[in-house]
């Protein structure tokens, strides 16, 4: 429905269709509140991250697409089963991601990176094992991402 909404709008010419087939799919999981990436919708469409994001933003923009900021509690689940962590430590992670929200300090920042931080964070107060570039890998960003937000949880 959503690409055909963006077909009855005009917003495909000179665009990718490809791209708006992405975004429409990724807007449906958004809307679901299940937790993708663009880059994990890019993967398995015939368009690049560019362009579903282009799209992507089209047709929030023409469309007033019912989404809001993505909650990093989402990616919890997710990350900490993908990083076979015990249930303790995501149960941790989700504490603090509590206590990051109470900060203000999630304004501005991937998701999926504080996501990864309070993984990584929980792991490390538990002596698990888990490194920066592990976690990093399996959230899609880089461990400096992971650094910087552990660094504001270490706080």
């Amino acid at each position: 429905m959503l690409f055909e909404g963006a077909q009855d709008e005009d917003l495909l010419r000179g665009r990718s269709i490809e791209g708006f087939a992405a975004a429409a799919v990724y807007a449906a999981c958004r809307a679901d509140s299940l937790s993708r990436t663009v880059e994990e919708v890019a993967d398995v469409a015939m368009a690049d991250p560019d362009e579903l994001r282009v799209a992507y933003a089209a047709m929030n923009r023409e469309l007033g697409l019912p989404t809001g900021p993505i909650d990093p509690a989402e990616f919890l689940p997710r990350f900490a089963d993908e990083l076979n962590l015990p249930t303790r430590i995501e149960r941790r992670a989700r504490d603090l991601l509590a206590e990051l929200r109470g900060t203000g300090h999630l304004a501005g920042r991937n998701p999926c990176g504080i996501a990864a931080a309070c993984l990584y964070a929980a792991a490390r107060a538990a002596d698990f094992p888990l490194t920066q570039k592990r976690v990093a890998a399996v959230a899609g960003v880089t461990p400096v991402t992971v650094r910087a937000t552990y660094s504001v949880l270490s706080e």
